[in-house]
């Protein structure tokens, strides 16, 4: 598909992969990870979270986890800065006091993640990046797991209180299927009077890219991805298929699935990401990828590894999915689709009979 040049692609392999191994990258491998995305022409390099070492234990997580000035001027240093540096603040594990005036240090982009219920910690945090001249963006996790006027009233509050470049939809547990992204990027647009709209997906159902590419569609402009799709659970939108699919876009292939198979791909010999039937169902079911990420932790000669069937029950049996209401499986499961749902319910379509 042809790239319009108001999109900007941001790679999130080091935020994102470090929620695989509790960041513990070495600054060699991210520096070696930098330079390539940087000789690709990637606009946004996400390092790490910079998250509070009073609310996340540093003798746990590595150092992108906090990703102190030292530790990104030693990984940037002499590299083309063409690439804006950015790190994300979760905003119930941050503190605004630990980010450093602009004037001061090397990152470019500070990403607040939030759930809806955080949004005036998300603020509080922008606000105090802004002011410091950073550039924001506020990325809204969960929201599968909202209603919409809740997410209005966040949107408007983001929208008349922050100074964000964009604001991201994040489908944080893989149950998006295009027509959500087509329902909520209209509902962003029509709540966030003009500002920008960026998507992060993850792909529990082998949507991700295809999701990325709807929203780019839509008219999202800022477009997240990593690098062999490195990233929690499922992991995400592979960077190298948007390297592919955007036509007209300035991003090289070369440097991308140069560092895949020098960097990522001896990671798989340690640590897990990508499709699975355990993350496959968190995804359909749209809950949480914790119960699919401790099933495939298994041991390998384990009988319940592969109890998919057991795994299913156990996750039907979730109180989040009986709360949100996402679907009535036994309702769907031998009868035409379930008439209570509603139309902008991620599930829209009717589960085949069992044996069928």
């Amino acid at each position: 598909m042809a790239c319009p040049s108001s999109v900007r692609i941001c790679d999130c392999t080091i935020r994102d992969g470090g929620l695989v191994n509790d960041s513990q990258f070495s600054p060699k491998m991210v520096r070696r990870i930098y330079q390539a995305l940087s000789s690709a022409g990637v606009d946004i390099i996400e390092l790490g979270y910079k998250n509070s070492k009073k609310m996340v234990d540093p003798k746990r997580y590595g150092s992108w986890r906090f990703c102190d000035e030292d530790l990104l001027s030693g990984v940037v240093m002499g590299i083309d800065p063409s690439a804006k540096l950015a790190i994300m603040q979760d905003a119930h594990k941050a503190d605004a006091a630990d980010l450093l005036p602009k004037a001061d240090s090397v990152i470019d982009i500070v990403r607040i993640a939030t759930y809806v219920k955080d949004i005036e910690k998300a603020i509080l945090l922008e606000n105090s990046a802004s002011y410091k001249g950073y550039q924001t963006t506020i990325n809204i996790m969960a929201i599968s797991h909202e209603s919409d006027p809740e997410i209005k009233k966040v949107l408007r509050k983001i929208s008349k209180e922050t100074n964000v470049i964009a604001c991201y939809i994040v489908d944080s547990f893989g149950s998006f299927y295009p027509g959500d992204i087509d329902h909520y990027f209209e509902l962003f647009k029509a709540n966030l009077d003009g500002i920008e709209i960026g998507v992060h997906c993850h792909n529990q159902q082998q949507l991700a890219f295809a999701n990325t590419l709807r929203s780019a569609d839509k008219g999202a402009t800022y477009l997240d991805g990593t690098l062999y799709g490195l990233g929690r659970a499922a992991g995400n939108c592979p960077m190298e298929l948007l390297a592919g699919a955007l036509k007209n876009s300035h991003l090289d292939m070369k440097p991308l699935i140069d560092v895949i198979g020098k960097e990522i791909l001896p990671l798989r010999k340690k640590i897990h990401w990508g499709y699975a039937i355990s993350h496959a169902l968190t995804g359909i079911l749209n809950l949480h990828p914790k119960p699919a990420i401790e099933h495939m932790e298994l041991p390998e000669d384990s009988i319940e590894k592969y109890e998919f069937v057991g795994l299913f029950d156990q996750l039907m049996q979730n109180e989040a999915l009986k709360s949100q209401d996402v679907f009535d499986y036994n309702l769907i499961k031998n009868s035409e689709i379930n008439q209570t749902l509603q139309p902008d319910s991620h599930i829209n379509m009717q589960l085949k009979p069992s044996g069928t």
